[in-house]
């Protein structure tokens, strides 16, 4: 299963205000849980399901792109609770960086979650203006990662 198709599931529960959410299939399971104190993570069997506090209210918003408030940028958010990493490796190049312009379909970091690397992509157009993580740091479900600047 792809992220994307992660990201509209999660979309799904909230317009239908579900609060849990199970897929089982040949060497993969996935399952979501929205509201209390827990928010559960994906991976491919055979490793076993964890789940990790939740950082952010139940209400937080889904991989989607948030705006932000203050100055116009569009914010990229983190799909998942994991690892962020900017480069693909130690010794390699950044996939983004400030002033890097990307569009809907560009990688600009990795989630390591449950030794599985995830890439994210910017699901927008724009130019990075903010990077907001620190790389190898631990990152949580809906938190933002980078702001963009949609002109």
């Amino acid at each position: 299963m792809e992220l994307k198709e992660i990201k509209k599931v999660v979309e799904l529960m909230k317009e239908n205000d579900l609060s849990e959410f199970s897929l089982e299939e040949e060497n993969f399971k996935l399952q979501l849980k929205r509201g209390g104190n827990q928010i559960a993570q994906f991976m491919s069997a055979p490793q076993q399901m964890v789940a990790a506090p939740a950082a952010v209210p139940a209400a937080a918003p889904a991989a989607a792109p948030a705006v932000a408030a203050d100055d116009g940028l569009i914010e990229i958010t983190s799909p998942m609770v994991g690892t962020f990493y900017r480069s693909p490796s130690p010794d390699s190049d950044m996939f983004a960086d400030v002033g890097t312009v990307v569009n809907k379909d560009t990688v600009v970091c990795i989630v390591e979650a449950m030794k599985v690397m995830n890439e994210i992509k910017a699901e927008v157009k724009g130019t990075i203006k903010r990077i907001l993580v620190d790389n190898a740091t631990p990152v949580q479900f809906g938190q933002p990662l980078f702001l963009v600047d949609p002109a």
